[in-house]
C-alpha cells in the first residue's frame, strides 16, 4: 500500500467519482483506476462498486470501513515526513488524561513553548493504561495519568494532588459544607475520576446508583451543568474553571472522597531535559490557581 493509492481512494470518496477525483489529483482516469485496483489487490477485497453507465462510485461495506484506516495511514505518513525536518532531541512527546489536558495543561503548554521556542511539542490524549503502553514503547516521553499500574520499564511519580469538591447548579438546600448522605444521585453528573473515587461513590450511593448522566468525556461536563438541579464531584482545578459560570455553586464535601493524585510517567533510565522544565511550568500554573490553593 502506497501513499498515492491512499490519496487516490480518499479523493474518490470525497468527490464521489473517478472523473472528479482524477481532475483534483491532476492524473488521468486510467492512472487513478490502476491505483485503486492495486490497493484492492493488496487488501484482498473490493473497496467500491464500479459499473458502466454509473457516474458516481458507491463504496462497499468494507470500503466504508476502510475510510478511517486510510485517513490514519495518511496521517502517519505525514508525521513521518515531518520528523525529518526536526532534530529528534528537540521534539517532546507528551500525553495526558482528559481532565488534566482540558483544565490544566493549556496554560502550562503556552508557558513551556514561550520558554523553549526551539522545542516542538507533540501532544496526545490517552487514558492511563494507554499512556503506559506508549511510554513502554518509547512513543511518548512523558504522560500525566490518574490510574497507576506496575511496569518494569516505566517510572511513576506523583505530580500533584488536589481536593475533590462539589459543584452544583440550582440544587435547593445545599450549604457551603455538604455531607454525601444529603445528595440525590438522580441529580448527579458523574465522571469516573479514579478507582478510589469509585469506591467512595459506591459506598455512599451504591454500586447501581442511577445517576442522571454518566460521562467519560470531560468536554461535556460544563454544558451539562447548565441544567438546573444538577451536581457533580470534581477536582479543585476543574472547579476553578466551572466557577466562571455564575450559575455554579461551590461546596466542600464532608466525608468526601480522598484527594485526587495526578502522576507523571516517564521511561526508566532515560533522561529528557524537557521533563523537568515542563514540571516547573506546571508548578507555576498550579500556584496561580486560587481555587486549588484555597482548598488544599
Amino acid at each position: 500500500m502506497t501513499e498515492l493509492e491512499m490519496q487516490a481512494f480518499l479523493m474518490v470518496v470525497k468527490t464521489g467519482s473517478i472523473t472528479a477525483a482524477s481532475q483534483q489529483l491532476y492524473i488521468t482516469q486510467p492512472a487513478l483506476s490502476r491505483r485503486i485496483h492495486a490497493l484492492e489487490a493488496e487488501l484482498g477485497y473490493r473497496l467500491m462498486e464500479r459499473s458502466k453507465g454509473m457516474r458516481s462510485v458507491e463504496l462497499t461495506p468494507r470500503g466504508r470501513a476502510f475510510v478511517s484506516v486510510a485517513e490514519k495511514m495518511l496521517a502517519v505518513w505525514s508525521e513521518a515526513r515531518e520528523l525529518a525536518q526536526f532534530d529528534s532531541s528537540k521534539v517532546f512527546h507528551i500525553s495526558s488524561v482528559g481532565s488534566v489536558c482540558a483544565y490544566i495543561l493549556p496554560p502550562v503548554f503556552l508557558r513551556f513553548m514561550k520558554n523553549n521556542p526551539d522545542c516542538r511539542l507533540v501532544f496526545h490524549n490517552h487514558h492511563s493504561r494507554e499512556a503506559y503502553e506508549y511510554i513502554e514503547n518509547r512513543q511518548t516521553d512523558m504522560a500525566f495519568i490518574s490510574d497507576t499500574q506496575f511496569s518494569r520499564t516505566v517510572e511513576t511519580i506523583p505530580a500533584f494532588r488536589e481536593k475533590m469538591l462539589l459543584v452544583s447548579n440550582g440544587v435547593p438546600g445545599l450549604e457551603k459544607e455538604v455531607h454525601p448522605s444529603t445528595l440525590n444521585a438522580r441529580q448527579e453528573i458523574r465522571l469516573p475520576w479514579n478507582p478510589e473515587y469509585d469506591l467512595w461513590h459506591d459506598y455512599w450511593f451504591g454500586a447501581n446508583a442511577a445517576s442522571k448522566v454518566i460521562l467519560d468525556q470531560m468536554s461535556l461536563l460544563e454544558d451539562l451543568l447548565n441544567e438546573k438541579n444538577t451536581w457533580a464531584v470534581v477536582p479543585a482545578t476543574v472547579a476553578g474553571r466551572l466557577m466562571q459560570n455564575q450559575q455554579i455553586s461551590l461546596h466542600r464535601l464532608l466525608d468526601g472522597p480522598s484527594d485526587r493524585i495526578i502522576y507523571y510517567v516517564i521511561p526508566k533510565n532515560q533522561k529528557n531535559e524537557y521533563v523537568q522544565k515542563l514540571l516547573s511550568d506546571l508548578d507555576f500554573i498550579l500556584q496561580k490557581n486560587e481555587i486549588l490553593e484555597s482548598f488544599l
